[in-house]
């Protein structure tokens, strides 16, 4: 029977439905996971499914799920995933915590994950609300360490719909947990190819071929013993090799912890295939797309990312905007009626750069830095901007706020500056110089962002005048384009 703590959920559920103005039955449909939803679905949560399953709006879940972890409903968690199997590597609960060097004892690979890449960002039940099964390791089953707590089921085989985990299951020969300072045995029959073993606690593994010992006399059907060690880092077999046949796996942890194997049969056409399949996952809150989101940051300023390497991020889209005729205003109007009012413009950029799922990075003076994880949503935010900035000056009268803008979408890093959250790269300084080649009221995109996923559609109906301009560290000329307004 599910045990919650009810007096503590109803205070939780209050304080996120106080937080902002939700949309009709959205608290309720969260209360609802809380109180009903399996183990694995509140143990890695993950906000773009709820807004699937539960017809919302994907930023509204997202923010939902950021609210919950605000007051303490849930824990947030940046999970790195094995590119290739799905294996959640590991789980860090601060963004401070994350590396991108990852290792998959699996697959027997190692290398370097960006944000947007294999980073997830998942939301677990807070144990003080509901304890699940999944938060006592020490007590779960070996099957539902693998297949509930270490595996994202979402996983699937390039192309098509078959989950890389019902492949695997197929080759699994047997799991097991190695208590520390005993032998364990695993009797299994082992076909051609090769068999591998894997810890996926910690990476260990091993993989020996299956190939006949021809100095090996042995009878029919007699089972092979192979032995191995595990010290708690690593396998270490007696062996280099495993016949095909029944096989029995004698493995002595001589670590201080108890260990785990997941034993694989791997058939010669996985090993012949020339490199392992990129899988395709459902859609997740990534890394870098919730850096991009300004709820994150105005919730959890204190996050930071690791200050002595910074973290990459595959492609951000960068607008800059920036008052012109700025000093002309502050003569005008004085510092103080001035400042008030460039503050109030910002405010106006802050709500519409949220709206368009997208967060302002920093301002510097009169101009605003903002990020936007899709490239669509950056333009999409500065349209919006040229729309609503007459009626800001309208209310305000003369003499008028005139904007002028620039974006540019590309790799980035992201790093922690001055106690902000911030990007440093090419991708920023190109950016801010495309922002200076637009005039009063106009954007310029550099040609990475014009012709990004629904851009050019986007602005069918405005006049886009393309030219060439010197951008610093591209070489040559390159290709700018500058819209003006509609048609």
């Amino acid at each position: 029977m599910t045990s919650i703590d009810e007096r503590l959920l109803e205070s939780k559920m209050t304080q996120i439905e106080q937080a902002r103005t939700w949309s009709p039955r959205v608290i309720s449909k969260f209360e609802t996971l809380i109180r009903s939803g399996d183990e694995v679905s509140l143990y890695r949560a993950n906000p773009l499914a709820f807004a699937r399953d539960r017809s919302v709006a994907e930023p509204e879940s997202i923010d939902l799920f950021l609210h919950a972890a605000r007051a303490g409903l849930v824990d947030m968690h940046w999970d790195i995933l094995c590119p290739h199997s799905g294996l959640v590597l590991e789980s860090f609960g601060r963004l401070r915590a994350l590396r991108s060097h990852f290792v998959c004892g699996l697959c027997d690979i190692e290398g370097h994950t960006e944000l947007d890449d294999f980073i997830e960002v998942s939301f677990s039940v807070s144990p003080q609300i509901r304890h699940l099964a999944l938060y006592d390791v020490d007590n779960l089953s070996i099957e539902d360490l693998h297949w509930k707590l270490k595996f994202a089921n979402s996983g699937r085989l390039p192309g098509g719909q078959t989950r890389f985990v019902d492949v695997l299951r197929g080759f699994v020969r047997g799991m097991t947990y190695l208590p520390s300072g005993l032998t364990t045995t695993l009797q299994t029959d082992i076909g051609p190819g090769a068999v591998s073993g894997v810890n996926v606690q910690t990476q260990a593994g091993f993989t020996l071929p299956v190939a006949l010992d021809p100095t090996a006399v042995q009878m029919p059907n007699t089972p092979t013993i192979v032995r191995a060690t595990y010290d708690g880092q690593r396998f270490t077999p007696a062996v280099s090799a495993v016949p095909s046949g029944p096989v029995i796996f004698e493995i002595s942890n001589t670590g201080p912890k108890r260990g785990s194997l997941l034993l694989i049969n791997w058939p010669p056409e996985i090993l012949e295939m020339p490199e392992k399949p990129t899988l395709e996952f459902d859609p997740y809150v990534s890394g870098g797309m919730l850096l991009t989101r300004q709820t994150f940051r105005k919730l959890f300023r204190s996050e930071r990312v690791d200050e002595e390497e910074g973290l990459g991020v595959r492609q951000v889209t960068f607008l800059f905007t920036d008052l012109k005729g700025s000093t002309a205003l502050y003569e005008r109007l004085g510092d103080l009626n001035a400042y008030a009012l460039v503050r109030e413009h910002f405010a106006l950029l802050d709500a519409i750069a949220h709206r368009h799922a997208g967060a302002i990075v920093k301002t510097t003076g009169d101009a605003v830095m903002a990020a936007f994880f899709r490239p669509v949503d950056a333009v999409e935010a500065a349209l919006h901007i040229l729309r609503d900035i007459g009626e800001f000056n309208s209310k305000h009268g003369q003499p008028a706020v005139v904007l002028k803008m620039g974006a540019h979408c590309g790799p980035s890093i992201a790093v922690t500056l001055n106690e902000n959250l911030d990007y440093f790269g090419q991708t920023v300084n190109i950016a801010a110089r495309v922002q200076s080649f637009a005039d009063a009221g106009e954007i310029c995109l550099t040609e990475a962002l014009y012709t990004a996923p629904a851009v050019r559609q986007l602005l069918a109906g405005h006049h886009v005048e393309e030219f060439e301009a010197p951008l610093r560290g591209v070489e040559g000329e390159a290709r700018v384009y500058r819209v003006t307004g509609r048609l």
